[in-house]
């Protein structure tokens, strides 16, 4: 199967027409919030299958009902507009019901990272001042380790268990009614008012609550039903985490707005996800990180090609994965594209040019276009020129991505909302950037840009490491190990060498059993420059990452090449031998002594 993407232009610019015509009104209709979208959606779809799960099901009606409760649940508490509710819950579609009927009355939801425990999650929960604690039962455990920590304690109100501290929310809603509140009931709100917080995912330090207002979860909503063409008939799978923008936010959302449905797994499971995608009758999935290589990876199953799938649409789908991906599950199409929670930039790759992450129509350049610039790899600094402006990379150079910072109220898709913590929110913000004045946000992402507009993610800022004079993007040694036989994850990362400037790539690896190594470092020779060629190896049973498939790489990177900080067997490549040797503690102790040359 050949790539689709000189066949689809006029496919392309039918979905960015739809993204326009339905994210249009934004802008003009300040009142009109998500959750009283929905509520017209219910009094249009009544019956109709909205939000579904093996857990509990949801018709519009109910969806609507359920939100109600909350709603009054939350006015009962005394809740004012702005007031924090932390919801700390795995994926059901009661945790949509949960934050629609709290931000339908002003308060804001704080969507925590259900994988976090003890000081992460403290830090979390102190940085938005919860008033109230929302809490699966099976997450009471985890709650525990960070509740002992805080200075001042939210109240905390249990979902589906019972504890002699904390009182039961399910079983409080039950008194709350379940029709439509009253215009005095509900204090005054527009789509500038806040309605989230979601943290960002903490591959580096401690995670930041990004603000999410509500003209920003319409906008993602309305945006990708629009360059998806989702409809009534269409039914999309996630089993990506709700408390991510992703699965909390623009799946469920975007399926509704619409007036289709969307069906939620509580975690991503490769054996279960085909015979999932076929009992539930799905017409469209999200993917995101390494969802996709997990798949490629598992064992063929009798219904990975028996689906009704029209459209995967996801982010990070590798360029190596891209194409086996397609043909072997028969996806249609892909629709790869780029966002971050906090905004001020989004990239689709309407053509499905494999590998982009999107281009911008030249009609819409001048609204969305990001900009790339020149960076100091080691410094993580823009490059100035004489005068004193960032340097804009020429084409199919590397340099980091950023957006022009906007307030008009018409550039919802663009806008940047910064931080719960102002220093944060101002370290995001470069200045002077092109002209005296001017202010854009950085995204912390290198891009480059090729000669037809496409745009390629190359690696984060602070992953690409300077190694013997050259920058090494550490997604593209990545792609190359995993292009290896046997190869199932690479997680790269620098690591310092005494006696040498700046640092040495190393790769964790999850390999199918045991592999070549003198075959991959042949594979690496002819595939990678020596400076970008990994000199250790660090191979383990299997990979930690984060709730949304990213890595985790703060860890690895501390423990270095030593091997009495692991259990996991780690090789160095000895240029003398010209192969991998096992590294011990005296080659350890010798390289650290700076006997081995590099």
């Amino acid at each position: 199967m050949s790539s689709p993407a000189v066949a689809s232009g006029t496919s392309a610019a039918k979905d960015w027409l739809r993204a326009l015509e339905m994210t249009d009104s934004i802008p003009r209709e300040k009142e009109r919030i998500l959750p009283r979208i929905l509520e017209e959606m219910a009094d249009r779809w009544g019956e109709s299958q909205a939000v579904l799960s093996d857990r509990e099901q949801f018709t519009y009606q109910a969806l609507a009902e359920a939100s109600r409760r909350y709603a009054r649940w939350a006015l009962g508490q005394g809740l004012q507009k702005g007031e924090v509710v932390g919801l700390l819950m795995t994926n059901r579609p009661e945790y949509f019901a949960i934050w629609l009927g709290i931000t339908s009355i002003g308060g804001v939801v704080a969507l925590l990272n259900t994988n976090l425990v003890g000081p992460s999650l403290t830090h979390c929960i102190a940085v938005v001042a919860l008033r109230h604690l929302i809490v699966g039962g099976e997450l009471l455990a985890a709650l525990a380790t960070s509740l002992e920590e805080l200075s001042v304690s939210p109240e905390v109100w249990v979902h589906g268990a019972s504890d002699a501290r904390f009182r039961r929310i399910d079983t409080a809603i039950e008194d709350q009614a379940g029709e439509p509140l009253s215009g005095r009931d509900r204090p005054a709100l527009t789509i500038e008012d806040r309605a989230l917080y979601i943290f960002t995912s903490g591959t580096t330090g401690l995670p930041k609550a990004a603000s999410i207002s509500h003209a920003r979860v319409l906008q993602w909503t309305h945006w990708f039903a629009g360059m998806m063409g989702a409809a009534p008939s269409d039914r999309m799978y996630s089993c990506l985490p709700m408390y991510h923008s992703i699965g909390g936010v623009l799946v469920p959302g975007a399926a509704l707005v619409a007036g289709g449905s969307v069906v939620i797994r509580e975690k991503f499971s490769a054996s279960q996800f085909w015979t999932d995608v076929v009992r539930w009758d799905c017409t469209i999935f999200q993917y995101i990180g390494e969802f996709c290589r997990y798949l490629l990876h598992s064992p063929e199953c009798a219904r990975e090609r028996d689906h009704q799938i029209r459209l995967a649409c996801g982010n990070g789908l590798a360029p190596d994965v891209w194409d086996r991906f397609r043909d072997r599950f028969r996806i249609p199409r892909i629709l790869e594209f780029y966002a971050s929670t906090e905004g001020a930039i989004s990239l689709f790759n309407a053509e499905g040019e494999r590998g982009a992450i999107g281009r911008i129509p030249s009609y819409l350049r001048h609204r969305f276009s990001p900009a790339l610039i020149q960076l100091d790899i080691e410094t993580g600094q823009p490059v100035r020129n004489d005068d004193g402006f960032c340097v804009r990379c020429a084409v199919n150079e590397p340099g980091e991505a950023i957006g022009k910072l906007r307030t008009d109220a018409s550039s919802i898709g663009t806008r940047f909302e910064g931080y719960t913590n102002p220093r944060e929110t101002e370290r995001k913000i470069l200045r002077d950037v092109f002209e005296p004045g001017d202010a854009w946000v950085r995204t912390g992402d290198l891009m480059r840009e090729d000669e037809r507009g496409f745009f390629y993610f190359v690696d984060r800022v602070g992953d690409t490491f300077r190694w013997k004079g050259e920058n090494v993007a550490t997604t593209e040694v990545a792609e190359a190990l995993c292009a290896f036989p046997g190869v199932r994850h690479a997680n790269v990362y620098g690591v310092r060498i005494p006696g040498t400037e700046g640092r040495i790539g190393m790769a964790a690896l999850v390999t199918d059993g045991e592999i070549d190594l003198g075959a991959l470092r042949q594979h690496l020779a002819s595939r990678l420059p020596a400076y970008a060629r990994p000199a250790f190896l660090r191979l383990g049973d299997d990979a930690e990452i984060t709730g949304t498939f990213k890595y985790s790489k703060t860890e690895l990177a501390l423990q270095g090449y030593d091997p009495g900080l692991t259990s996991d067997v780690i090789y160095f490549d000895d240029t003398a031998s010209q192969s991998f040797q096992r590294l011990d503690k005296n080659l350890h102790d010798r390289i650290q002594a700076g006997e081995i040359r590099f």
